[in-house]
């Protein structure tokens, strides 16, 4: 999925441009577009021109993130399809043929393709509870592919909160994953929207689903 500065940079802009020539899978093109056509495409101008003027020295000043870029094409070799292909044939004797096709190809392209919903699904088909007014949807098919990533209205509501949806008994085991890791003293200053914020703004803007 590109590297961490590519990623983070891409998805900056997706925020600050959403929905317009600017955006880089700007889903007024099309579902096939924002899903996946955008990849095989040049980027348009205005992607170039508007993600100039944003800031990225804080991605390049991370010292994993310059390490995971200076490395990635060949970590994603070893990551991605030397290792999901080594460990089903070395470890419980399966074929090399089905550990490469099933283990890293189909894997490989099952997880790309339900992170692009998050592009083009997401932004098409759902209920909107907190801006009726913005593209992006709640749909639960993709939060149950996405392990949480679904809860798009929201995200783009109050994207600084790092659990991208509500909590409490809502399905994001990314959420639950940032919290193990908060509890293990590996993460530190946890954005949150309040809830009065959340609750006002649902009055204010939503479609009134929630």
């Amino acid at each position: 999925q590109n590297d961490i500065y590519e990623w983070s940079r891409d998805h900056r802009v997706h925020h600050k441009y959403s929905e317009t020539d600017a955006d880089p899978h700007n889903a007024r093109r099309g579902f096939f577009f924002s899903h996946i056509g955008w990849l095989f495409m040049r980027k348009h101008r205005d992607v170039i021109e508007k993600g100039r003027k944003l800031d990225f020295t804080d991605l390049l000043d991370d010292p994993v993130v310059r390490f995971q870029r200076k490395y990635y094409k060949s970590s994603v070799v070893l990551m991605c399809f030397v290792i999901p292909t080594f460990v089903p044939w070395y470890l419980w004797g399966e074929s090399l043929w089905n550990a490469y096709f099933l283990a890293s190809i189909l894997r490989y392209t099952i997880s790309l393709n339900v992170t692009w919903l998050v592009n083009s699904a997401a932004h098409m088909y759902g209920n909107r509870p907190y801006d009726k007014y913005i593209n992006p949807r709640q749909n639960t098919f993709v939060t149950l592919g996405a392990i949480g990533e679904g809860f798009h209205n929201y995200h783009h509501t109050f994207p600084f909160d790092y659990s991208a949806s509500e909590l409490g008994l809502k399905f994001n085991p990314t959420t639950w994953f940032i919290d193990f890791m908060f509890w293990l003293g590996l993460v530190t200053d946890r954005k949150q929207a309040p809830k009065e914020m959340i609750q006002a703004r649902k009055e204010r803007t939503g479609d009134g689903s929630a």
